[in-house]
């Protein structure tokens, strides 16, 4: 039986997987050919749980996934209002005003208020600057 690579167990939601990959060596930060990362993925569908693992492992909570087509960890869980994706990730360094698309797209706040997510929004007016 062939093993699942680290973003597709992400993809999956399974946090036994991600847990083996994780044991087995696999990079928390590494990106497939698009570009994508295992944190964006875990993000923007607010897997908490899976978020928090790619964190303990070292994830970086502001790497930029794909090639324009993503973005960043907060500002897509911000987008489609995952506050507790929100708030571990501010908990492990996230910037609150990193805009996407290398610093030329939305911040983490305009997608929670583009969104409506008022919950995700207090949140994160208690961190930006």
């Amino acid at each position: 039986m062939k093993k699942k690579s680290l973003l597709a167990a992400v993809r999956s939601g399974d946090a036994a997987a991600v847990t083996a990959c994780l044991r087995r060596g696999a990079d928390p930060n590494a990106a497939n050919s698009e570009g994508s990362t295992p944190l964006y993925h875990a993000s923007v569908h607010g897997a908490v749980d899976l978020v928090r693992l790619l964190l303990a492992a070292g994830a970086a909570p502001d790497t930029e996934s794909g090639h324009g087509e993503e973005g960043t960890p907060l500002c897509a869980a911000a987008a489609w209002g995952h506050t507790e994706v929100v708030r571990e990730l501010l908990a492990h360094g996230a910037d609150p005003n990193l805009r996407e698309d290398h610093g030329t797209g939305y911040s983490p706040m305009e997608w929670a208020s583009r969104g409506n997510h008022l919950a995700t929004v207090e949140l994160l007016l208690l961190h930006v600057s």
